[in-house]
């Protein structure tokens, strides 16, 4: 194990000197050997090692794991990190299974860690058996190429894997050799879990009829792998547009081949950071999306929703922080998350500019504030012609979504100024020294 573990290190290039690395550490087998040979080797990859035990509260005595683990954690000389989350409740809330309720907790614990500054990286104890359950996993949902290559090495920079390359067996015999202890979880025979599933039943019979099998699907999720790196390097560039939380793909490269059309989709989920549970079957209604009228919209995995804006597909997450806009309309700038900056400064240079719009201040009510659009608000297009608000941005072909968040200068129902849009009739600029510049800047 020792000799697969450094060379996996040394080919991804996974540890870089000076990381503070927090294992997850359930005290089982995988997760001992792993933690054993990380603070072994502290001073060779000049690292730092810390224990993180989660307690899913599964089980009534899972607070014995969580004793072992930190006396495993001290005996090794490394810090100890324990958490307990309500895996059951999570499950029962959102109505998910317990195995995705478990790993949804355990990933908001490492993210807090890792956003806290308390470690770099979270290594986790997945190794060439796991591998091969995954990606049998994933066929099996559907989720196609994406799911066939299994586990990543390296994801988002701070998840690693150091024993992907490593086989159980290999595990087993450095947990013999290195005298360690380690705890059996006994959820782990339970079949009516998915991967335990695979493991027990369906492994189980392969491995005796193919004894090399694991290594077998491994390889075969490797070389899947390597082809789709290749596709993914040769993308158009210009395929996802990416704004803020929002990736946007233009519907003209839903002509192309379905193998790149499927790998933009994956981009511009891995843009609004969603890279697990995409199938097959949302691939398809997306597809389908494409073909549908504007303002169609279908809801995804991960609170995410896909809508046909015009001449794009829109992924953005459906649940955003609720946001209230209250401004005075005077000199200065605030921001809109999502939308951008609107800087507000007086000026006696009234030249166009491409996004720039120019407000006689002193046509506008002191008043008026900057807000979100209202039911009833209307505006006086510039040069003449009034409409409800709603209906000059669908003219202008505005998504709905960006109209929800596009601050507009308001007196009751009168807009005098749609930021980055146009400014009301009346309220331009006309034989005065000075006006009121107003300028977005994009997130």
């Amino acid at each position: 194990m020792q000799n697969s573990i450094e060379a996996f290190i040394e080919k991804t290039k996974m540890i870089s000197p000076g990381d503070v690395i927090g294992v997850g550490f359930s005290g089982g087998s995988d997760s001992m050997a792993l933690l054993h040979f990380l603070a072994s080797n502290q001073q060779k990859y000049d690292i730092e090692v810390v224990a993180i035990h989660i307690d899913h509260e599964i089980r009534e005595n899972s607070y014995v794991d969580a004793d072992f683990a930190k006396e495993k954690a001290k005996e090794l000389g490394v810090r100890f990190y324990k958490f307990r989350v309500d895996a059951p409740k999570i499950a029962k809330e959102k109505n998910i299974s317990i195995e995705s309720a478990a790993r949804e907790a355990r990933y908001g614990v490492f993210k807090t860690l890792l956003k806290k500054g308390l470690v770099d990286k979270i290594a986790l104890a997945h190794h060439m058996q796991d591998q091969a359950e995954t990606i049998l996993m994933h066929i099996f949902r559907g989720s196609g190429v994406a799911g066939a290559k299994g586990m990543e090495p390296v994801r988002e920079g701070v998840y690693i894997r150091p024993m992907l390359g490593t086989t159980k067996q290999e595990i087993l015999q450095y947990i013999e050799e290195n005298n360690l202890d380690y705890v059996n979880d006994e959820t782990n025979q339970d079949s009516s879990y998915n991967r335990n599933f695979i493991r027990n039943v369906i492994m189980k019979n392969v491995l005796s009829r193919w004894p090399n099998a694991v290594k077998a699907i491994a390889s075969f999720g490797q070389a899947v792998s390597e082809d789709d790196q290749y596709i993914n390097k040769n993308l158009f560039a210009d395929a996802v547009i990416v704004d803020g939380d929002e990736a946007k793909i233009p519907t003209s490269y839903f002509f192309f081949d379905r193998p790149l059309i499927t790998r933009i989709i994956f981009k511009a989920f891995a843009n609004i950071g969603i890279s697990k549970d995409i199938e097959r079957k949302h691939i398809d209604m997306i597809l389908e999306l494409a073909k549908m009228e504007n303002g169609k919209r279908i809801s995804l995995p991960f609170d995410a929703v896909a809508i046909k804006e015009y001449d794009y597909i829109a992924l953005v997450n459906k649940h955003k922080e609720e946001q209230v806009l209250s401004q005075p309309f005077k000199c200065g700038e605030f921001e809109v998350k999502g939308f951008g900056t609107v800087c507000i400064k007086r000026v006696k240079d009234f030249h166009a500019k491409q996004g720039v719009l120019y407000v006689d201040w002193r046509k506008v009510p002191k008043t008026a504030t900057w807000r979100f659009r209202q039911e009833g608000d209307v505006f006086e297009k510039f040069g003449g012609g009034r409409k409800k608000l709603k209906a000059y941005l669908i003219d202008k072909k505005i998504p709905l979504r960006t109209r929800n968040l596009l601050p507009v200068l308001a007196d009751g129902n009168e807009v005098y100024a749609i930021a980055g849009v146009e400014i009301s009739d009346k309220a331009k600029v006309e034989n005065v020294p000075t006006a009121y510049m107003i300028e977005v800047k994009k997130d």
